[in-house]
């Protein structure tokens, strides 16, 4: 009887590391029948129970953690060997798994996919945008893109981004109705809508004075997660926000926002990076897009988030 091959061994680790045969299918393409179907001949002829399955979560069997734990380096072994291979070709080809924090995605990736695909026609991009901090090497993502503080010592991070600048706005119709602030503290007796976290926490509000800088916690009627819902409660009246300035740029331009206290509020946050794990070879895709990336902060023709 052979031995499993590549794809068997990728469909289980797939599964195994996302505790999800629906998941798993969709990163890889495949219909959760076929995957199912895929792990049972695997088990079959490898004679052991790789995952325990309940109608409610998958997780690997003591068996499965130690054939996952193996994997891991051989898969990514292979994936380099791949690239390696495709960097003999006149143009880099692959695809490039990211995951990206929203503003990245927005105001980074976005206006810029255009002119990627345009000099790179043979690499695929496949973006998932989340909120949420992913461990890229369990998920299987090539790279990530976070703010500079956020990312894991142990990572290559290049900076793709300029400092992002933050303001504080609000709409004429809730300035007519409540005094503008004149300090930060001001900021206590006004209605905030502040924005939720994914580990629970609410973005803090930050100020400087005297190069020293300092956090304001308003109260609010409307706590989110969602920039866009916040934008259009925020021209609507419904309080003060604070976010990064390009979200809101257009508005501020229309006058349906107001930027309030702006000396207060510090001209330069960590930018966004691109990082990976450190690797002898960076795969020619991965490489492509961090030199592109580059030069675009460098010609400036992106929109910090």
């Amino acid at each position: 009887m052979r031995n499993p091959g590549i794809e068997e061994m990728n469909a289980f680790a797939a599964i195994a590391e996302r505790r999800s045969f629906a998941k798993a299918a969709v990163a890889l393409g495949m219909s959760p029948s076929t995957l199912s179907q895929t792990i049972r001949d695997l088990e079959e002829r490898l004679g052991v129970r790789l995952l325990n399955r309940t109608t409610r979560s998958v997780a690997p069997t003591e068996a499965g953690e130690r054939l996952l734990e193996r994997l891991r380096p051989l898969l990514a072994d292979f994936d380099a060997a791949i690239d390696t291979v495709r960097a003999f070709r006149d143009k880099p080809a692959g695809v490039i798994r990211l995951t990206v924090l929203p503003p990245a995605a927005n105001f980074i990736l976005a206006p810029a996919l255009q002119r990627f695909f345009a000099a790179y026609p043979d690499i695929k991009l496949e973006i998932s945008v989340d909120l949420n901090l992913i461990d890229i090497v369990a998920d299987r993502f090539d790279a990530g893109i976070r703010f500079g503080n956020r990312v894991d010592r142990d990572m290559i991070a290049v900076r793709i981004s300029d400092p992002i600048q933050r303001v504080l706005v609000a709409a004429p119709a809730y300035l007519a109705k409540h005094p503008a602030p004149k300090t930060p503290h001001d900021l206590l007796q006004h209605n905030a809508i502040r924005f939720r976290l994914p580990g629970g926490g609410l973005i803090p509000w930050r100020f400087q004075e005297a190069g020293k800088s300092f956090e304001i916690a308003p109260e609010g009627s409307l706590i989110v997660n969602e920039p866009e819902m916040a934008i259009r409660a925020a021209i609507d009246g419904v309080g003060m926000l604070y976010m990064a300035r390009q979200y809101v740029e257009e508005a501020i331009a229309g006058g349906r926002l107001v930027p309030l206290l702006e000396k207060w509020v510090p001209t330069e946050l960590d930018g966004f990076f691109l990082y990976y794990p450190s690797r002898r070879h960076v795969p020619a895709p991965l490489q492509a897009l961090i030199n592109f990336l580059r030069d675009n902060l460098k010609n400036g023709k992106h929109a910090a988030g």
